[in-house]
């Protein structure tokens, strides 16, 4: 083997051997075809937010007590293998599976009825600003939702005591929206937060005037205005609120009031007076950071907010056809008055 050849051989290797051990955070350092990178814009000129979406991510909503604000590169990495040998529906951070921590309600109660293959959780943490973050909730400073306020632990107790007049599967509207094909409510917000199990998508549409985000979840559909907001009476309070947009350089930028009673933010029934502040940046081809803060001083000690990349989703939605496979509702409330009947006749 002639010199130069050998040379050549172990320059290659060495360039290799560099790649192989390049750290996670030299390897997202921004290429020069991503410093270049231009946004792509609408006929009227604005940021092109259209396409289909994923929020879906390992990082947990809020951060475990005691953990700084972002994980080291290791931790992504062992975050990140997914290497199948995780048990089912492990419910921690381990084996590449986000805490429950950060799921909704239906992801935690629906826990036994799924096995790991129908789990859709993310497979990747949440990078935001080159920083592979521990929590989406980045304010207050400790990454998690601040405390109620009295009046919120009131409220809250009054329902509950009105609840529990009623058994829980007396009547059709004593069971949750998303049971009952109406509603799924978390991934469209406001704020707009992962499912936690499953079909964390969307698909975002827009005209010069509205942008409407679809959420594979009941297939529904948020509509936002663009334009100087029309105020609502404090009493009207429609699903998803009433969003008005306004674009802010690259950023659409949207404030909704009169969010509905029916949509909880994280178990807590918004006041007439909350307002959720989201902003839409496109950074790069494939990522739009969602920036968002809820300000409710009715509810909440202080206010409190996140950022979320909803990163491009190179696949296609399908129709969540949820009533037409829905046996559910109706065999849970068949089954209850069928054991009422043998309860009856065993009184007899």
């Amino acid at each position: 083997m002639n010199m130069r050849l050998w040379s050549s051989l172990l320059g290659l290797c060495v360039a290799i051997a560099a790649a192989a051990f390049l750290s996670p955070a030299a390897a997202q350092a921004p290429t020069r075809d991503a410093e270049q990178w231009v946004v792509p814009r609408t006929a009227d000129g604005h940021p092109d937010l259209q396409g289909n979406w994923t929020n879906s991510t390992l990082t947990p909503f809020q951060r475990q007590e005691g953990r700084g604000r972002v994980f080291t590169w290791e931790e992504v990495a062992d975050l990140e293998r997914g290497d199948g040998v995780c048990p089912p529906n492990p419910g921690t951070v381990a084996c590449g599976r986000a805490s429950r921590d950060g799921a909704s309600n239906e992801a935690r109660l629906s826990g036994n009825e799924y096995n790991e293959v129908y789990w859709e959780r993310g497979t990747r943490i949440a990078i935001v600003n080159g920083e592979p973050r521990t929590s989406l909730v980045t304010h207050p400073a400790n990454g998690r939702v601040p405390a109620r306020t009295p009046e919120a632990e009131r409220l809250g107790q009054e329902r509950r005591d009105f609840r529990s007049q009623f058994a829980q599967y007396d009547h059709p509207e004593l069971r949750p929206f998303a049971e009952r094909c109406i509603l799924f409510g978390s991934p469209l917000g406001p704020p707009m937060q992962p499912v936690g199990a499953y079909n964390s998508n969307y698909t975002i549409v827009q005209t010069a005037d509205h942008v409407v985000i679809m959420s594979e979840m009941v297939h529904d559909a948020r509509i936002i205005r663009i334009g100087e907001p029309e105020p609502m009476l404090k009493g009207v309070r429609p699903y998803f609120g009433n969003s008005w947009g306004r674009w802010e350089g690259n950023t659409l930028v949207v404030e909704t009031t009169n969010i509905s009673p029916l949509q909880p933010v994280r178990g807590v029934v918004l006041s007439q007076e909350a307002v959720v502040s989201e902003r839409f940046t496109r950074v790069d081809e494939e990522t739009i950071v969602y920036e968002f803060t809820v300000d409710d001083p009715t509810m909440f000690t202080e206010p409190w907010g996140g950022e979320i990349p909803i990163n491009r989703f190179h696949a296609n939605l399908y129709e969540y056809a949820c009533h037409e496979g829905n046996y559910a509702l109706g065999a849970i409330l068949s089954g209850a008055r069928y054991q009422e009947r043998l309860e009856a006749e065993n009184q007899n």
